[in-house]
């Protein structure tokens, strides 16, 4: 199957949800357990979370379909924090995160950012060293969910574009 490349744009942003919950949901037990995978997706609003952030100034790539159909995305801030890296189940392993990823490098590079970094699950950490990121620390903290802290890890990384 094809797939482009491709700037965001408001009619995308319930697929992006959609591409989301099911990445939690799907990829999220292969690493974590049924209590850290809830609390995950309980922190991840629906699509108008998108475009606030569009509108705030975060910039997201698409990675579409041949139909043009969102199923994977990365979204990145004006400091260079990549915030976003998903990938629907059904689009997975056909390098979709790493081109994602160096669009999101092309963009950074076109305004100045000198590094990138981001905190990674244990799931897409390998797509972020296979694009040269570096762990710099494993981040343990603790998520709210149902009346209680649930603990969990990720990855803060890094990757210098200078």
């Amino acid at each position: 199957m094809a797939y482009s490349i491709r700037p965001y744009r408001d009619d995308d942003a319930e697929a992006l949800a959609e591409v989301n919950a099911a990445a939690i949901a799907e990829i999220g037990p292969h690493a974590y357990s049924t209590e850290q995978v809830a609390a995950w997706m309980a922190r991840h609003p629906g699509a108008e979370r998108y475009r606030e952030r569009v509108a705030a100034g975060d910039v997201i790539f698409v990675a579409a379909d041949r139909d043009d159909r969102p199923v994977a995305y990365a979204l990145i801030e004006a400091n260079g924090h990549l915030d976003h890296l998903y990938n629907h189940p059904d689009h997975t392993r056909l390098g979709l995160a790493t081109q994602l990823l160096a669009r999101a490098e092309i963009y950074a590079r076109a305004h100045g950012i000198e590094r990138l970094y981001t905190e990674a699950s244990d799931l897409a950490r390998p797509a972020f060293e296979r694009a040269g990121y570096v762990v710099t620390d494993k981040r343990e903290f603790t998520i709210a969910h149902d009346g209680r802290d649930v603990p969990i890890h990720n990855w803060a990384m890094e990757k210098a574009l200078r």
